[in-house]
C-alpha cells in the first residue's frame, strides 16, 4: 500500500517532481517482486482547514484489503500529519518516504494574539513571532514591515524566535485591516507562509450617534429614549421644524431656536461619528446636495448610515435622489401599497437575542380567531419591497413580513 500526501505543502519548491519520481521507483521496485500487488492512495488538504489526515487515508486504504494479504505500507509526504490519533492497528510494516532536502528551511510569521476590537487612539498589544523551521541559517533578527488600510508601510527589525508584544494605535473607527508581512530571505522554501492579514474593529469609548429627523412626529422621543438610555451613547439630535413649503407667517427673527451647523456636522466633524441615522428625511432642499456626497464618502470608509422610512422612500423627494444611491442596498419602486400583514418569526429570529422566545409572549389561537397565525393582524403604508442593488449584504432579519 502507497499513500501519496498531496496536500499543499507537497506543491512548494520541486516537491511534485520529488513525488512523482519517488512513485515511479516504488511502482518498478514493486514490480520486480513476484506475487506481489501495488495500490496507490492519494490524499489532498482536508476539509475545513484540518491539515492533512494521512493516518485516516491510510486506515481508509487498509480497510478495502483483507489484513492477511498487507505485506507492508509506505507513507510518501513530507512528514507533517494532523491526525496521529487515527492511527490504525499494523499488522505489517510501515515505512515513510520524506520529500525534501536536507538543507531546505522555511520563516513563517505567526501572529499569536490578535483582538477582534481596540478603542481608537488607545494602544492595543498584538503579539507575534518570527519563526525559522529546518536548516536556517543563524539570524537573531528579521524585518518586519507593517501597513494599516493598504497605506504607509512602516519597517522594523524584530527577533526571531521569540514572541513579539507590539502596541498598535488604530487611525479610525470601522474595520482596520492590518497587514505584516516579512520580507522572503535567500534560500527559503516559500513566501506563502511570510505575511498575516489581520481584522481589527475600531470602535470608540463613546458611541456618537447623528441623528437628523426630517419632520416632527411622535417617534422622535422613542428614538430619543433608545439612544439616550445607554449613557455610553453621545447623541445629537438635528430635527427639521420649519421646512421651505411652510408658511405660517412666523418672522424667523422670534423663532427662540438656535441655528444648528450643519456645515460643520455634515463636512468638518462626520468623521468623529460612529452612525448617522435619517429618520423620515425627505429632500426639501435644507440639506445641499454636497452634504449627501460627504455622507456617502463616509460610509465608503467605514461609517454607517440608517435610513428609517415610510412611503416617503418611494417618492419623488425620496432620501434616495441623492448621491447616498450609491451605498443604498435597495432602489425604491416607487409603488405604494397598503394593506394588513402578520409578523411571524423566522429561523433567525428563533436564535437572535432579542427575539428570541418572543413567539411564546404572543396571543394563542383561541384568542385571535380571526388570523390563523397567534399574532394580530398590523396596518401598514409602505413602499412595496424595494428592489435589490448589487450584490450589497443585507442582515438577516429576525422578523418576516
Amino acid at each position: 500500500m502507497l499513500v501519496v500526501d498531496e496536500s499543499a505543502s507537497q506543491r512548494i519548491s520541486d516537491r511534485e517532481a520529488q513525488v512523482a519520481e519517488a512513485i515511479a521507483g516504488v511502482e518498478a521496485q514493486v514490480a520486480r517482486l513476484g506475487n506481489t500487488e501495488l495500490r496507490i492512495a492519494r490524499l489532498g488538504d482536508a476539509e475545513g482547514d484540518r491539515g492533512t489526515l494521512l493516518m485516516g487515508a491510510l486506515a481508509e486504504a487498509m480497510a478495502e484489503v483483507p489484513r492477511a494479504r498487507l505485506a507492508g505500507a509506505i507513507l510518501l509526504t513530507d512528514g507533517q500529519l494532523h491526525d496521529i490519533e487515527a492511527a490504525p492497528d499494523m499488522p505489517a510494516p510501515l515505512h515513510a518516504l520524506l520529500t525534501g532536502r536536507e538543507d531546505d528551511w522555511d520563516r513563517r510569521l505567526v501572529v499569536e494574539n490578535a483582538p477582534a476590537f481596540a478603542i481608537i487612539g488607545e494602544p492595543v498589544t498584538l503579539t507575534l513571532m518570527v519563526e525559522d523551521q529546518g536548516a536556517a541559517p543563524e539570524a537573531t533578527t528579521a524585518p518586519l514591515e507593517i501597513s494599516i488600510d493598504g497605506g504607509e508601510v512602516q519597517s522594523f527589525d524584530v527577533p526571531v524566535g521569540e514572541p513579539l508584544d507590539l502596541p498598535l494605535t488604530l487611525p479610525h473607527g470601522g474595520a482596520n485591516v492590518v497587514q505584516f508581512t516579512v520580507p522572503e530571505a535567500e534560500g527559503e522554501l516559500t513566501d506563502r507562509n511570510n505575511s498575516a492579514i489581520v481584522q481589527i474593529n475600531g470602535v470608540r469609548d463613546r458611541l456618537r450617534v447623528l441623528l437628523v429627523s426630517g419632520e416632527p412626529h411622535a417617534g422622535e422621543r422613542t428614538w430619543r429614549n433608545l439612544l439616550k438610555s445607554d449613557a455610553s451613547v453621545d447623541l445629537v439630535h438635528f430635527t427639521i421644524l420649519r421646512p421651505p413649503e411652510k408658511q405660517d407667517g412666523v418672522p424667523v427673527s422670534e423663532l427662540s431656536l438656535i441655528a444648528f451647523p450643519t456645515r460643520e456636522l455634515f463636512l468638518d466633524k462626520i468623521d468623529e461619528f460612529d452612525l448617522i441615522i435619517f429618520d423620515r428625511y425627505k429632500r426639501r432642499g435644507i440639506l445641499p446636495t454636497v452634504y449627501f456626497d460627504n455622507v456617502r464618502a463616509y460610509v465608503e470608509d467605514g461609517g454607517a448610515v440608517l435610513v428609517a422610512a415610510g412611503p416617503d422612500f418611494a417618492g419623488a423627494e425620496s432620501i434616495y435622489r441623492s448621491p447616498l444611491a450609491d451605498i443604498l442596498p435597495a432602489t425604491p419602486t416607487g409603488r405604494v401599497i397598503e394593506g394588513g400583514f402578520v409578523p411571524d418569526i423566522t429561523d433567525v429570529g428563533e436564535r437572535h437575542p432579542v427575539t428570541e422566545g418572543l413567539e411564546a409572549l404572543g396571543p394563542g389561537p383561541e384568542e385571535n380567531e380571526r388570523d390563523a397565525a397567534p399574532w394580530g393582524r398590523r396596518k401598514t403604508g409602505s413602499s412595496t419591497p424595494p428592489t435589490p442593488r448589487r450584490s450589497s449584504p443585507a442582515p438577516s432579519p429576525a422578523i418576516s413580513r
